[in-house]
């Protein structure tokens, strides 16, 4: 058996990506003490489930596809910034993900339920979908950053169709992670 770092997510559409993209640049350098999400690695986090046994993707696969098929593909909108837990305290820097249908956190729930039944930990907290951008190491954020963040407060990113599920593995080295898609699993019939 071997460990597999894994996550489940949706991919986003390009323009999505491309507009964090602009504000991560723009955000990184005016402080360097965040460690930024490389562009290539921007995704929308289902669930973060650990260290895998390579045994055990199978069955995940599984409980995702059960989940996924229920659904009809649905709309995200991405507006907003913002820090968990809050600007003052910052240790993870967001762009919003709004989910007009709730189709997105009942999907997120029944993963989660199912999951627990593989013995998989369920979060403690609700879950707030947010596309991270950023980890502040020290819970500060320059007064230059914040400011850029306040601004983009309101600013709307775009929306996109979520049609699809990733289980992605995640392998880390000197450069950061690397991301493989293990799976991709469609929403609907």
């Amino acid at each position: 058996m071997r460990k597999i770092r894994s996550f489940i997510a949706l991919p986003l559409a390009g323009s999505i990506s491309g507009g964090a993209a602009k504000l991560i640049r723009k955000l990184s350098d005016l402080d360097g003490g965040i460690k930024w999400v490389p562009t290539d690695n921007l995704h929308l986090t289902l669930k973060f489930l650990g260290d895998v046994d390579n045994t055990e993707v199978h069955d995940i696969c599984e409980v995702i596809s059960d989940v996924c098929y229920q659904f009809d593909p649905f709309p995200l909108k991405f507006v907003g910034t913002g820090a968990f837990p809050d600007l003052d305290r910052p240790r993870v820097l967001y762009i919003g993900a709004e989910d007009p249908t709730g189709a997105l956190v009942e999907m997120v729930s029944q993963i989660e339920t199912q999951l627990a039944d593989l013995g998989f930990k369920p979060e403690p907290r609700d879950y707030r979908p947010h596309l991270t951008i950023g980890r502040s190491r020290n819970r500060r954020i320059s007064a230059e950053a914040l400011e850029v963040l306040q601004d983009h407060a309101e600013k709307e990113f775009g929306e996109m169709e979520t049609d699809v599920v990733e289980l992605i593995a995640s392998f880390l080295d000197k450069g950061g992670p690397t991301y493989n898609v293990m799976d991709t699993i469609e929403l609907g019939e």
